[in-house]
């Protein structure tokens, strides 16, 4: 399991795009038939991705964690960005097609990954934080994830905002998640920008065709940075640092955040006239 330092916004300022992309930067989540992690020291999360083709995947513990099983004490939250699969927990099994989120909490020993079709396998977005209270295991689907549509076509920001663990949907200790869809046409993401220095976040995106990129902004809001992202490619964003950015075609990301609290409108908003 790779290692990510915190960095602090200072060193961050010196850093040249191969340095950014280094430490702030995933450039691969899927792999076939694997489980594949990182460890983030931003709020010690962890996350990643499980995808099964022909083989049932299981969650295994890392020695980085010093526990007897991953979920000794840790949650995770999971969404499906594939194609239809299955998560069994402690032997009930939840059946997810693409968009619908799963969240696991602490306690819970054998979590078993599973696709419907290796040929269209299903994959699994993981983000794990560590947990304090034990909360229930609990699917939603996107449609009940209190879809909210934003933005205008003027500002090429058209889009639906998917919420699933949050303080008003699925309940949790740290971890808060959801997932944005652009619609034709439009390629701007989270703007204006935020900060919110009581918890990190992480990016994947998804959904954009393999020839395009997002222009990811990071860094202080005076002291922009940027990071081309290609798909199931994810951002690590420090709490002092802005996440937001635009593509060259439409496309979805998942965020997902752990921290101070729940709330999802915990954001300290930046001005487009004050970025720099």
């Amino acid at each position: 399991m790779k290692i990510y330092q915190a960095i602090s916004e200072k060193e961050a300022q010196t850093f040249t795009t191969t340095q950014l992309r280094e430490n702030f930067l995933i450039e691969s989540i899927f792999k076939s038939n694997e489980i594949h992690f990182v460890y983030t020291h931003y709020d010690r999360v962890v996350l990643g991705g499980a995808m099964p083709t022909t083989d049932e995947l299981t969650l295994q513990t890392y020695d980085n964690l010093k526990s007897d099983y991953f979920l000794e004490r840790r949650e995770i939250g999971i969404i499906n960005v594939g194609g239809n699969g299955s998560i069994e927990a402690d032997g009930v099994s939840y059946e997810l097609s693409k968009l619908d989120a799963l969240y696991i909490g602490k306690g819970v020993k054998s979590v078993i990954f599973k696709s419907n079709d290796a040929d269209s396998p299903a994959q699994f977005f993981l983000l794990s934080a560590p947990a304090h209270q034990k909360f229930p295991t609990q699917k939603m689907g996107k449609e009940e994830a209190s879809p909210v549509s934003l933005g205008t076509v003027e500002t090429a920001n058209e889009r639906t905002i998917y919420k699933y663990i949050h303080l008003g949907g699925i309940q949790s200790c740290q971890v808060v998640m959801g997932l944005t869809v652009l619609k034709n046409g439009s390629v701007w993401n989270t703007m204006p920008a935020h900060v919110h220095d009581r918890r990190m976040e992480a990016y994947l995106y998804f959904d954009l065709n393999p020839e395009h990129r997002v222009f990811h902004l990071m860094g202080q809001p005076q002291e922009t940075r940027h990071l081309v992202v290609a798909n199931h490619q994810a951002i690590l964003s420090p709490p002092w640092s802005i996440h937001s950015g635009a593509g060259t075609s439409n496309y979805s990301f998942i965020w997902a955040m752990a921290g101070e609290n729940l709330d999802f409108t915990d954001m300290d908003f930046v001005q487009i006239s004050e970025l720099r």
